[in-house]
């Protein structure tokens, strides 16, 4: 009958010789605008029922295995395997799939049903088109038009989508019963689509209506129907960020289809897909993985290899692979999603742009920053072509590329990015929406890096002003502002105000996570770095044990939060004078980044950069040179020239240049450094004071003591202007200041700016810090030089106290302390 479906073996010429079926294949692509093809068939002689094979490049489904024919451009070879109607696979599937297309449709509705189930959205919106050209009845037209809605929003068009949907709803709510289950198909269209373009709300909205009638048709508790607003439900309360009440419904829904699909539905590899991203959000990754690779696992068995749920599925893997720290895995799973997408979606579908953005997001953590700033300005420019300028997806890639330009040491453009996004979601959604406090927390983070504490704090402040408003007490967003404001009060020398936010955040993350989630490793380590500024390195030294115990229980033995770890500790050894142990956290976290990253990470830079101050400590200059070199030349590599982390390493190498005693080197060195950050960074910035002091101490050693006075006091001035009265640097400013003083005879001077050095110290460190055993030393050695031998001695004796506590008992630097104690003991005695 007319609009009826064909058999495919009606289409068939077949005969048992390759040769005369190779004739008949290449007589046909004679014609210039034709092709030829040439079915190779595996058939079982016992079956003797009628074959059917999908010939998806006859058919323009261009996915199957279909190989051209050497030297015959105009002909190909399809190779296909004759089953029968009772395989045990395609029985259950075929029936579903039946039962789903077209249960009493016509034959041109049930194909176009199948080629979108198939992803061949193109092909059926064409169809579809075709019979609404023709089609004069209107029912029959309304229906045409909610399938073409359905195709729209799929591909993008949510207005189009909406208009149609809304339309065909005001008809039907006048003319249905109030619980009609068209009403409640149509409801759940218009929430997916308002889902899609970020209105939760409204979509909440609208899948409950659908739920709600769907509930009172008193379905059976195994319904498609119920399952399908189950899952969308889900879906909706997955991006409003309330997991527990996602999974619920997601769980809902899956227990239902796994009571009436057959095991190879779709659907199933639907749920598995929406159940791996909760599992993944919650941090519970090998749960995610499980649910994904599920998901895969069906959609390789059924459906063709450039389906665009495949392309999701590999998605969803490389995410988590990605959160793993396994970026090559990551890597790998993003791109063949992309692979997918680019053959079947228009070149500006917004898939494209999510690919783009989950490519750019693994280059970002593997410190490939130009290849990260590429692809995420590629999904940008696919967003701005197709989205309206207030879409929220907008924001979101403005805040990547203002992530990347912040490594970068690109600092404006972060700012003006991140402001971009800012000014989207200011425009679309409420005052106090959780991604308006992911934009302040943004900026927070550059003016952090900018040196502008205030501002940065001020930022953190309104992102957790939002977040108390509309979140529970113990929600894990409310933890990361509590830690970025943490991060600021630290830089600001505040340790004790820093240790407050840190811990509220740690009380969330062991409150609801589970306790070896990779988070409280993170607020370990947090809380470890300001005990270990403080001076406190036992304690310290705990909190990044903790974080590392964890991970080592759940992370791959290579994953690069090891070796962040591995590098806190280090830092807390090299400060303890425990060089050796130092030098081996060092080895450890290199070892592993040199393992899984590439050799231009600049995360390889840093830890060649630590490794090189331990060497420095230890009077091994010319191995710290060499790694300080090593860690400048990766850098030199893959980071613009005037990036700070380039100043950061000139600093390192001019500071050992000036312990060799090639000031020369080292002042060249420093004022490349200086360089730099006088380029991008704001005139009071604190690193800025970082460059003058390095530059006076060379000054210093070289004899020329105003010039080095001078480079001091412009640090001081900076400091002075931006920091707290209490800051520490202050304290390492009047340090230097007093040292120069010293060395051109002026004690008294030297004496002041010691003192004042030593009140800060005393006012904000504990009474044990090993920056109290630099300043006593240094007003003993004043006193000393003063001839006042009973207060050098007095100060000499604290600094002893102190060293005493915190060194072991064979350290040198206590020796020698204990040798000039001794020694002004005698003379005072002697007087």
């Amino acid at each position: 009958a007319k609009g009826s479906l064909l058999s495919f073996n009606n289409f068939l010429s077949t005969s048992l010789d390759y040769d005369t079926s190779e004739a008949f294949a290449a007589n046909n692509a004679n014609n210039a605008d034709t092709i030829g093809i040439l079915f190779l068939i595996d058939i079982d002689p016992t079956q003797t029922t009628t074959p059917f094979a999908s010939i998806q490049e006859y058919s323009n489904f261009k996915s199957e295995e279909i190989e051209p024919v050497p030297l015959r451009n105009q002909l190909y070879e399809v190779r296909l395997a004759l089953t029968n109607a009772s395989d045990p696979q395609l029985v259950p599937l075929r029936n579903s799939i039946r039962q789903d297309a077209f249960p009493n449709a016509d034959g041109w509705s049930s194909l176009c049903t199948i080629l979108s189930t198939l992803g061949q959205h193109s092909k059926a919106e064409q169809i579809y088109n075709t019979r609404l050209d023709q089609e004069t009845d209107t029912d029959v037209r309304q229906t045409i038009q909610r399938n073409l809605a359905i195709i729209h929003s799929q591909n993008g068009a949510y207005l189009t989508a909406l208009q149609i949907f809304e339309e065909s709803i005001a008809i039907d709510e006048k003319a249905l019963p109030s619980d009609h289950p068209t009403l409640a198909c149509l409801y759940n269209n218009i929430g997916t689509v308002y889902s899609d373009m970020g209105e939760y709300q409204r979509a909440l909205s609208s899948h409950e209506k659908a739920l709600a009638i769907q509930e009172q048709q008193i379905l059976p508790s195994n319904n498609l129907d119920l399952a399908s607003s189950y899952n969308n439900i889900g879906l909706v309360y997955f991006h409003m960020g309330e997991c527990q009440r996602a999974l619920s419904s997601y769980e809902k829904a899956l227990a239902i289809q796994q009571q009436i699909l057959p095991s190879n539905h779709p659907d199933l590899a639907c749920l598995y897909n929406n159940i791996g991203a909760v599992y993944y959000r919650m941090g519970e990754c090998q749960r995610a993985l499980s649910s994904y690779e599920k998901a895969l696992a069906i959609q390789e068995q059924i459906l063709p290899s450039n389906h665009p749920d495949l392309a999701t599925s590999y998605n969803n893997i490389g995410t988590v692979y990605y959160h793993m720290g396994e970026y090559q895995r990551a890597l790998s799973s993003h791109e063949k999603a992309l692979a997918i997408r680019e053959q079947i979606r228009p070149s500006n579908h917004p898939d494209l742009a999510s690919s783009y953005n989950n490519i750019g997001l693994v280059y970002y953590r593997m410190g490939e920053y130009q290849r990260a700033l590429s692809s995420y300005e590629k999904a940008l420019a696919i967003q701005e072509q197709i989205l309206p300028s207030s879409h929220p997806d907008l924001a979101s890639s403005y805040n990547n590329i203002g992530l990347v330009c912040s490594d970068m040491g690109e600092y404006q453009r972060a700012l003006s990015s991140h402001e971009k996004a800012l000014a989207i979601q200011e425009q679309i959604l409420t005052s106090n929406h959780p991604d308006l406090a992911s934009s302040y927390n943004n900026i927070g983070l550059v003016y952090s890096h900018m040196g502008e504490y205030q501002r940065a704090l001020s930022s953190h402040e309104k992102a957790l002003a939002i977040q108390e408003q509309i979140l529970p007490s113990n929600n894990l967003d409310l933890a990361t502002s509590y830690n970025n404001i943490g991060a600021v009060y630290s830089h600001m020398g505040e340790y004790r105000r820093a240790l407050s936010p840190y811990e509220k955040a740690l009380a969330i993350r062991e409150q609801i996570l589970p306790s070896n989630h990779p988070d409280l490793a993170t607020s370990y380590n947090n809380i470890g770095t300001v005990y270990s500024d403080m001076g406190e390195y036992q304690r310290a030294l705990s909190f990044h044990e903790k974080a590392l115990a964890i991970q080592e229980q759940i992370l791959p033995s290579n994953h690069p939060n090891l070796a962040s770890s591995y590098n806190n500790i280090g830092a807390v050894y090299s400060r303890m004078g425990e060089y050796q142990r130092a030098l081996s956290s060092y080895e450890k976290a290199l070892a592993i980044q040199q393992r899984i990253l590439p050799s231009n990470h600049p995360d390889l830079a840093s830890s060649y950069n630590n490794i090189g101050t331990v060497y420095s400590d230890t009077g091994e200059y010319r191995r710290a040179l060499s790694s300080h070199e090593k860690a400048l030349a990766i850098q030199q590599q893959i980071l613009p020239s005037n990036h700070p982390n380039l100043a950061s390493s000139y600093d390192n190498i001019g500071t050992v240049y000036s312990d060799m005693g090639e000031y020369q080197r080292a002042l060249s060195s420093q004022e490349k450094a200086l360089a730099i950050r006088e380029q991008i960074l704001p005139s009071n910035h604190p690193d800025l004071a970082s460059s003058y002091n390095n530059i006076g101490l060379v000054y210093s050693d070289m004899g020329e003591y105003q010039r080095a006075r001078s480079s001091h006091e412009k640090a001081l001035a900076i400091q002075e202007q931006i920091l707290p009265s209490n800051h520490p640097d202050l304290a390492s400013s009047y340090s230097d200041i007093g040292l120069v003083y010293s060395r051109m005879g002026e004690y008294q001077r030297a004496r002041s700016s010691h003192e004042k050095a030593l009140a800060i110290q005393q006012q904000i460190l504990p009474s044990s810090h090993p920056d109290l055993v630099s300043s006593y030393n240094n007003v003993g050695l004043v006193y000393s030089r003063m001839g006042e031998y009973r207060r050098a001695l007095s100060s000499y004796e604290k600094a002893l106290a102190i060293q005493e506590q915190i060194l072991p008992s064979n350290h040198r630097l206590l020796t020698s302390l204990q040798e000039v104690t001794t020694l002004l003991y005698c003379i005072v005695n002697n007087y």
